[in-house]
């Protein structure tokens, strides 16, 4: 697996949710994954059930049951995720809740559809990331840019560690870059 990282630059956020405004399925994809911790594989796991009420109310937060740990972890919606999932919504849910968020063309032998795959999560970001010229940028950057930026807003190490399940402070910070970013501003400080 490439190394991947956050997306830093919050103009290059906006050109990316600009660029795949062509997709809203898409768009709401990356919306929601860099306001979420949620993993890739978790997010393609969500079904209309996840997200509203028989009612088509939006929910507050999204509850999911993480595939990598077994834990269950309830994350608010933020205004930005509840105006996109309202948009996509209104222009794509057919009235099955039990249908995936995120569907691919594809159907299993019952005639039910899939979600799209890790894969094609990772080519739809890498390629829109390609066209704005970020490099190491893959589908788990999403991840990675919500704690970059939560940390960069003061958000506490530790409430990050908890929200990412990682073991210690010390591995959230490497995970987000935050340690090699550190470094390279002392480095270029000093120029000597």
């Amino acid at each position: 697996m490439e190394f991947v990282e956050p997306i830093r630059d919050r103009k290059k956020i906006e050109a990316m949710k600009k660029l795949l405004g062509d997709s809203p399925r898409d768009k709401l994809l990356f919306v929601i994954g860099i306001n979420t911790a949620f993993r890739v594989s978790d997010l393609l796991t969500l079904k209309y059930s996840d997200v509203m009420d028989d009612k088509g109310r939006l929910f507050e937060h999204f509850t999911l049951n993480e595939t990598k740990t077994g834990k269950n972890n309830k994350v608010a919606m933020t205004k930005g995720v509840q105006k996109e999932s309202k948009e996509y919504i209104s222009r794509n849910f057919e009235g099955n809740m039990n249908e995936y968020l995120f569907k691919s063309r594809k159907h299993d032998k019952e005639g039910n559809s899939q979600p799209i795959n890790r894969k094609s999560a990772w080519r739809i970001i890498q390629q829109t990331a390609d066209q704005l010229g970020l490099k190491s940028i893959g589908s788990h950057s999403l991840r990675k840019t919500f704690a970059y930026h939560q940390y960069q807003m003061g958000t506490d190490i530790v409430l990050l560690q908890d929200m990412l399940n990682h073991s210690s402070p010390a591995v959230t910070l490497r995970y987000i870059g935050i340690t090699q970013d550190q470094k390279d501003r002392a480095v270029k400080a000093l120029d000597l």
